[in-house]
């Protein structure tokens, strides 16, 4: 996978660089740019399948140079600033990454792209469905060429990454090329609910709400979720119904 970093501090920059130089098995370093416009330019010269943009920077943000794409790659955002991870997320970026980064945080964000963009090299081999079998507290979805069973509760979050749906459990993961609205009205609303054009949860697993994010477990990792804002309302009020 060939990377890019954008950031206008030098020492940002620096950081991120030592970082990805310890995965270099995973990820190849194809340029540097200390804004928007050159970052630009760098994805007119190079294949590039994975940005680490900043977002406060000079002429253009982060958050607009994505925006002004056609066809971006995968981007991790990079920033001191937390007020605009729900931006981040409405952009469907992989990950968003508070500064000061440790290389831990910085490896898990790129753990999920390179898990994205293996889906994306794997995707003649899934069956283009979108066929998923209902009963009572399982559902049987389409992966890799054969129907897999996936109880109810086990479900704690599932992710929607392109033409991909991520069934998120306990016990692991199940992968099916599927549109996150087909398996939306199809799931109980009474368990799970569409918090996000990119998740839907399962209501029994949502550990707390703060704002426009939602904390759910996942393999004993904490794991903030967001909340877009045409979702918001319906949410709080079933959290409200259940509130003391």
């Amino acid at each position: 996978m060939k990377a890019i970093l954008v950031d206008d501090e030098p020492l940002a920059l620096d950081v991120l660089e030592a970082h990805l130089s310890r995965l270099s098995d995973k990820v190849e370093l194809v340029g540097k740019a200390n804004n928007a416009i050159d970052a630009g330019e760098l994805l007119k010269n190079n294949q590039v399948d994975l940005i680490f943009l900043d977002i406060q920077m000079p002429q253009l943000t982060g958050i607009d140079f994505v925006r002004s794409l056609e066809n971006p790659p995968m981007v991790i955002f990079t920033t001191a600033y937390s007020e605009y991870a729900l931006d981040s997320y409405e952009l469907n970026a992989i990950d968003y990454l508070l500064k000061p980064i440790s290389f831990d945080r910085f490896s898990k964000a790129v753990d999920k792209a390179l898990e994205l963009n293996e889906l994306l090299n794997s995707k003649a081999s899934l069956p283009e469905t979108d066929e998923v079998e209902i009963d009572k507290d399982f559902i049987f979805v389409k992966s890799d060429k054969k129907l897999v069973r996936v109880k109810f509760d086990d479900i704690i979050y599932i992710e929607g990454l392109k033409d991909y749906v991520i069934i998120r459990m306990d016990t692991g993961r199940v992968i099916t090329l599927q549109t996150m609205k087909s398996l939306d009205v199809k799931l109980p609303n009474s368990k799970f609910m569409r918090i996000h054009r990119s998740y839907i949860v399962n209501m029994d697993r949502i550990q707390a709400v703060m704002g426009n994010m939602i904390e759910v477990t996942e393999k004993r990792e904490v794991k903030h979720l967001p909340v877009g804002k045409s979702y918001r309302d319906a949410l709080l009020e079933i959290i409200n119904s259940n509130r003391l």
